[in-house]
């Protein structure tokens, strides 16, 4: 997970600025701080443009004033991104640019659940009541009270441990352990909870009627050595799986390596029947050998990132990973057209949808045992937006018995897709550094590419 910072504002000069427009300006609902994207962005990178929520314009002006301005694609304010959690792919918007104190505000100020169903073309009504499986780490106790609020506030149904709509499990299948009382556990469980947080409340998002199971790896596993992470995560989905999700989301990445390509740990991530996503990462392009784990799984529905203005165009997002996985030929169902981008080897993504913080999503998270100051409302962005977010439409198409990795993306029709042809992810890392790796793979453009796979979604045909 990131973090970001205050504004500095500046006039539109560039034109691949893009704007964000907070729930609060969408429906005229809530309220906040003028917001911010963080501190370590790379050279190149485009500008972000955010607003001032409403009630709270800067430098003087109105309300109206800043929407217009907002609207017209003028107000800029340039931040970049502080890395709080080194394994999550999440990048949660701060008070001021190199600031690591999360932007809080009383009411939400970010995309709401109707917002995305908006964008998404989406159906009105949910009725799916299938299971949707977030993993994550550590121990969030407040989190079905901030869920319940979350879902309260935009007028989703609820979801609670009594009615057996939430379910907590140990990665092992057992029940959740107490959080963490030292130090440096508290303090990594708060930064967490806010990953947690954004994933749940996505999945809600997506599909208000399912149900939710949270599957918590321990924080220490998550955090450190590679091998065990990555075992302790294939036995969660293992535990996923056994208790009846339709729908798996993992918006943690490693590094591939033999122990996870390979064995149990692969074939953890393999079954039919279950939509298993995974965020692709929040780095852009990263070379033409190896994707973050478990992303890169053939059987893995790997989720990339754009940017979501509530007008103008959508672009692919200049951080959302993208890549080849070499010890893969194709992902499921991947045809040669895209694999050739890789020499013949799993190229990601797969599909995208919204993950740029400067069109970043409401979240509620007043989980603080550390620092003592709850977040109350959160703005967040990253790829571990865009994952849960399609592991809930998998859930609520409810065609299940039709899922077999990727294999039922790259076989729907174009119409299901809003296909995004502007944008790269270079930022980080350029494509022509690499031999024979495809400019796709870091340049949207009229079918697939690497930042944002198909596109992102328009309805439910594609799940």
């Amino acid at each position: 997970m990131r973090i970001s910072a205050a504004p500095v504002i500046r006039r539109a000069a560039a034109p691949a600025a893009v704007t964000l427009l907070t729930a609060s300006l969408l429906t005229a609902a809530g309220a906040g701080s003028p917001s911010a994207i963080a501190d370590t962005t790379p050279p190149g990178a485009p500008p972000v443009a955010v607003t001032t929520p409403a009630g709270k314009a800067s430098s003087g002006e109105t309300t109206a004033q800043v929407r217009q301005e907002v609207l017209g694609g003028t107000l800029l304010r340039h931040h970049g991104s502080q890395q709080v959690c080194p394994r999550c792919h999440a990048r949660i918007v701060t008070e001021s640019t190199g600031s690591r104190t999360p932007l809080r505000s009383a009411a939400p100020d970010g995309y709401g659940p109707a917002d995305l169903q908006a964008a998404y073309g989406l159906p009105a009504v949910s009725t799916s009541d299938r299971t949707i499986a977030i993993i994550d780490a550590g121990v969030y106790p407040t989190l079905e009270k901030d869920l319940t609020v979350y879902r309260r506030t935009f007028g989703l149904p609820a979801c609670t441990t009594a009615s057996g709509c939430l379910t907590l499990e140990d990665y092992t299948g057992g029940r959740q352990p107490a959080p963490q009382k030292g130090a440096q556990g508290a303090w990594v469980e708060e930064q967490v909870a806010a990953e947690t947080a954004l994933d749940l409340d996505m999945a809600s998002a997506a599909c208000p009627s399912c149900r939710l199971l949270e599957v918590s790896v321990p924080w220490q596993d998550a955090q450190d050595d590679n091998d065990v992470s990555t075992g302790d995560f294939a036995r969660a989905a293992g535990t996923a799986v056994a208790a009846g999700a339709s729908a798996v989301s993992i918006s943690y990445g490693y590094t591939a390596d033999v122990q996870n390509t390979h064995g149990s740990r692969a074939s953890a991530f393999d079954h039919r029947g279950v939509a298993i996503t995974a965020s692709t990462g929040d780095e852009g392009f990263n070379g033409g050998i190896h994707q973050s784990w478990p992303s890169d799984l053939p059987s893995v529905i790997s989720v990339g990132g754009i940017t979501l203005p509530a007008s103008g165009a959508r672009t692919a997002w200049y951080a959302a990973g993208s890549g080849c996985e070499t010890a893969f030929p194709a992902a499921t169902g991947q045809p040669a057209a895209v694999t050739a981008a890789c020499g013949g080897h799993r190229a990601a993504a797969d599909v995208s949808a919204d993950a740029d913080p400067a069109t970043g999503v409401a979240v509620r998270d007043t989980y603080a045992p550390s620092t003592g100051e709850p977040g109350d409302w959160l703005v967040i962005g990253g790829t571990s937006a865009s994952a849960p977010y399609v592991a809930g439409l998998y859930a609520r198409a409810g065609h299940q018995s039709a899922v077999d990795g990727p294999k039922g993306l790259y076989r729907a029709p174009a119409a299901d897709f809003t296909d995004i042809v502007s944008g790269d992810n270079e930022a980080y890392h350029q494509c022509a550094s690499y031999p024979g790796v495809s400019p796709a793979l870091c340049t949207a453009g009229p079918g697939w590419d690497g930042p944002t796979g198909r596109g992102v979604p328009h309805g439910l045909g594609a799940f």
